[in-house]
């Protein structure tokens, strides 16, 4: 499990005030709160130092990280000016325990190797809320060189989920509907009812579902392949450094174990076995059945060592990730056909989640605080602000029912 500290970065002042400061990045991990509160810029840290991490694991990168060359990353996802005299950022992985060092512009990126043991290295995929993007036009490849940072890192991968399934049909988890590319007009649709719409003339529901789920699936698959295969979509530059080490591997004599045991432990550095999702807003523009029906969708790739880090304003999520752990609890208790059947109905059994691997934290944009979220039996409280607001409300309006009665008086 990773863990991530920040103080005095951007929205973040006072930071996490339990466990030294230390937030745990679980299998599902969770930030909710206000606008400019920090969701956001906490999960933008998380992939930058888990793909940090990665680079150093790989040799894309060498420690220590110069500030120049730490600046370029957040560049990546807009942080740059988020940086202050006093910041203090420090992430703990597997293999590395990385920390921003040092005064002004003398600052770097420590790098302290923690264990020298062949790790399983992740695919990051930063989904931004501006995927909607890349629904909503038409041709978007033809206007693809026009994006930057995150989102044009992630319109790659939107074009490689096309390319690999040209012609295919993929079922959506929404309104029975599916999705297909076809190359003959480089274009994206719906399909539904026998019926064919461009994707850029659907509702904006489908603008925000279709490139999440997509292409979740698609890394999904992609991770999945043989090693053999992952090997061979190696970039050039990390293919050199590759058989460059092989070829040394080569000149040892080892004995035909010893060698396929280092080797295999080479190739564990180039390719990635799992996929780290961080999903911003993964309600956008949907209604609650239709966020219900993603989240179980995210939830059931989310599988194996697969992990989901999600931003969210939505309470329903958070209400259907409660019903996602007790549903878990309860899937070790069912004993006949019948309640499995009606546990199913509620919940799918790939849906479920573990309590012990959800962590949900609320940041506050008043005080720059990150507060956990209490749990009871392993279900997240509902002693939040996104409950709270819906509370207040309701209690707003009995206020204005009072003042209806008093006027009749």
């Amino acid at each position: 499990m990773s863990k991530i500290r920040i103080k005095n970065f951007g929205p973040i002042k006072e930071g996490y005030q339990e466990n030294d400061g230390w937030l745990d990045v679980k299998k599902v991990t969770v930030f909710i709160g206000n606008q400019g509160s920090g969701k956001s810029t906490v999960a933008k840290l998380i992939s930058t130092f888990m793909w940090l991490e990665k680079a150093l694991i790989r040799g894309d990168k060498k420690a220590p990280v110069s500030y120049q060359e730490f600046v370029e990353l957040i560049e990546f996802h807009r942080l740059e000016n988020y940086l202050q005299a006093n910041t203090e950022i420090e992430y703990v992985g597997a293999t590395y325990r990385l920390k921003l060092s040092g005064s002004s512009n003398k600052k770097t990126i420590e790098a302290t190797k923690l264990n020298n043991k062949s790790v399983r290295l992740p695919k990051i995929m930063y989904v931004p809320a501006e995927r909607n993007f890349l629904s909503s036009i038409e041709n978007i490849n033809k206007v693809s060189n026009l994006i930057i940072g995150s989102l044009q890192n992630y319109s790659v991968e939107f074009r490689n989920t096309q390319l690999s399934h040209k012609g295919k049909t993929i079922e959506l988890p929404i309104n029975k509907s599916k999705v297909v590319y076809d190359p003959k007009d480089d274009e994206n649709y719906l399909e539904f009812d026998g019926k064919r719409l461009k994707l850029s003339h659907a509702s904006s529901g489908f603008h925000s579902i279709v490139p999440l789920y997509w292409v979740t699936k698609y890394l999904i698959d992609f991770v999945k392949q043989g090693e053999k295969k992952l090997l061979q979509l190696l970039s050039p530059d990390q293919t050199v450094r590759r058989n460059n080490e092989l070829k040394n591997l080569n000149t040892l004599g080892l004995d035909e174990k010893t060698f396929r045991t280092k080797e295999k432990k080479i190739n564990e550095k180039y390719v990635c076995k799992y996929l780290v999702n961080i999903v911003e807003e993964p309600e956008q523009n949907l209604f609650p059945t239709s966020q219900r029906l993603l989240l179980n969708s995210l939830l059931a790739f989310n599988n194996g060592n697969n992990m989901l880090v999600i931003t969210t304003h939505s309470p329903y999520l958070l209400v259907y990730l409660t019903l996602c752990v007790e549903a878990n609890r309860l899937k070790q208790k069912v004993n006949t056909d019948e309640s499995k059947s009606k546990l199913i109905e509620i919940v799918p059994l790939a849906s479920t989640v573990d309590g012990d691997n959800l962590v949900v934290y609320q940041l506050n944009e008043i005080n720059g605080r990150i507060e956990k979220l209490k749990n009871y039996k392993g279900l997240p409280s509902d002693e939040n602000e996104l409950n709270n607001g819906l509370a207040d409300a309701n209690e707003d309006f009995s206020k204005l029912l009072d003042l209806e009665a008093l006027g009749r008086i």
